[in-house]
């Protein structure tokens, strides 16, 4: 036992001198946290470029990243969305993948650079181990591309792919879970109009400059374009390419691309809600109707069927017993006498007159109470002069009964 002159002093002293005396005793035997090292042979091979590392490439740069349509929850397998942005363009490709895989990564990576106006010149990745892997770094060794990656836990690196992700990946697809080979199929005809719509009708702002003077920045940028149109304007794209890109803008409807972007949207809303495919929409059938009604479809709310709740029909049932469905008469009886009173005084009232309340019942009782309130109100603002007279009568009607026991015959 400690003298008493040190229990006077242990009971005195404040917490931070306490922490101080016993800082070396809590360190004996602590460790420290484990963590799983980032910092492997491989991934320290990869060159890292950050945000501010780009100086003005050339077309061919682009930045990679992946979208998980897992809805609410990431557990179990779930279709992804790989997208790539080019940093001098804007040209923005996504393609869907039914897992997320090394080697259907590569795949993937191959089939788009088929598709794309200009070489792939180079990959800038996340931390992502399924892009940090040895099957994309050979990859892109065997083809000449240049293999980058971001900083970790630094998302800031890669802002021109985290942009598009959100302003054309999730407006277009939502953010609902999409599982299964159907799911892939509607997505990536999602993407296949998508990418050409947003590519030759759809500008966009690009970031020239950023300055800063103390805690103002300052930023620039040039004027709204197309990604085509930038690419046209850019000397360092040949004239054959041009050309080519040239002769597919001629050929596109932005109509017929919008109509279709609609149809695969319902698709994907429908696959969501049943969990199974769903019979394409023939949009086409009627598409006088669906351009007429481009310039009003604002007025019937979110056009996108990804961004939708399906209509369902409100629940108008009790899934538990009603817990004040014998006393809600006498409750609604003091209520009249005293249409001030809240849930809480009702309840300590129950339980003076031996009809408690459980604690978890208050919430519902409050409820109830606002229900009573808003119909007497709808009665009084409908003119129901009868439930005037009446609620002033027993608001008159010996108000000190309320302080007594209450009579549950009343």
């Amino acid at each position: 036992m400690p003298s008493p002159e040190i229990r006077r002093l242990i009971l005195t002293a404040s917490a931070a001198t306490i922490d101080r005396v016993l800082a070396s005793t809590k360190q004996i035997g602590k460790q420290g946290r484990r963590r799983t090292s980032i910092n492997t042979p491989l991934r320290k091979s990869i060159a890292v470029r950050t945000f501010a590392d780009w100086n003005d490439p050339p077309p061919g740069f682009f930045e990679m990243d992946m979208v998980a349509h897992c809805g609410k929850s990431v557990g179990g397998s779930h279709v992804h969305s790989l997208v790539l942005t080019d940093i001098a363009s804007a040209w923005t490709v996504a393609a869907a993948m039914l897992v997320r895989e090394q080697t259907l990564v590569k795949v993937t990576v191959e089939d788009i650079r088929k598709q794309l106006p200009f070489p792939l010149l180079g990959l800038d990745v996340d931390n992502d181990g399924a892009f940090i892997n040895e099957t994309l770094v050979n990859y892109c060794k065997d083809q000449g591309i240049v293999l980058t990656r971001s900083r970790a836990y630094k998302k800031n690196d890669q802002a021109w792919i985290e942009q598009k992700n959100g302003s054309v990946v999730r407006r277009m697809v939502g953010y609902g879970r999409l599982e299964g080979n159907a799911a892939v199929a509607v997505l990536a005809e999602l993407h296949k109009a998508a990418r050409l719509y947003v590519n030759f009708f759809l500008p966009s702002f690009k970031l020239m400059s950023k300055s800063r003077d103390g805690a103002k920045v300052s930023k620039k940028y040039d004027k709204p374009a197309t990604p085509y149109q930038r690419l046209l304007a850019d000397g360092r794209i040949i004239e054959e390419q041009k050309n080519s890109r040239r002769e597919t803008f001629a050929r596109l409807d932005p109509i017929l691309l919008l109509n279709r972007i609609r149809e695969a949207q319902q698709r994907i809303a429908g696959i969501e809600v049943h969990g199974g495919p769903v019979e394409p929409v023939d949009l086409n059938q009627n598409l006088g109707n669906f351009v007429s009604n481009l310039g009003s479809a604002w007025k019937a709310g979110e056009v996108r069927s990804t961004h939708r709740k399906p209509n369902a029909e409100p629940r108008h049932w009790r899934t538990r017993a009603d817990p004040f469905e014998t006393t809600w008469p006498l409750i609604e009886s003091w209520l009249n006498e005293r249409p001030d009173a809240n849930a809480k005084e009702l309840s300590q009232h129950l339980q003076a007159s031996g009809l408690g309340v459980q604690p978890g019942q208050l919430r519902t009782l409050q409820r109830r109470v606002k229900t009573w309130r808003t119909e007497i109100a709808r009665r009084l603002v409908l003119g129901c002069d009868s439930a005037v007279v009446t609620i002033e009568a027993k608001k008159k009607r010996s108000h000190n009964s309320w302080g007594s026991a209450p009579n549950p015959g009343i």
